[in-house]
């Protein structure tokens, strides 16, 4: 049963891939200056996430429209990512927003509609 399912959910997930790369909305643009200060502001952020992921999907989605430049981390293929995911962030799941905090704390944020609504309160 358990390849059954694995059967199933690769070409689900390689069709949410492919709809995401033929409607993904326009990048936001952003003039130079605001750029600087945005990718500032980012530098400190990083996406754990799955490539076939739907919820990945839709927050990768959020942070295109937006312009945002947050490093992307595969929590599945790269056994560091998933393996830290683990061990700061408390749980394997994604998507997740690692977000360092001025005073160097760092906030382990779950749940795409909560990334997705912090994402779009600060930077939209």
């Amino acid at each position: 049963m358990k390849y059954f399912f694995r059967l199933i959910r690769w070409p689900l997930g390689q069709m949410i891939v492919l709809i995401d790369r033929i409607t993904r909305p326009k990048s936001a643009d952003i003039a130079a200056d605001k750029r600087q200060e945005l990718d500032a502001s980012t530098s400190t952020m990083a996406l754990y996430q799955f490539q076939l992921c739907p919820f990945c999907v839709k927050t990768r989605r959020t942070i295109h429209r937006l312009g945002l430049n947050i490093e992307m981390r595969d929590a599945r293929n790269d056994p560091q990512w998933s393996q830290e995911l683990i061990n700061e962030g408390g749980k394997y799941q994604v998507p997740c927003l690692r977000i360092v905090q001025p005073d160097g704390s760092v906030e382990w944020m779950y749940e795409s509609d909560r990334i997705n609504l912090f994402l779009n309160e600060r930077f939209g």
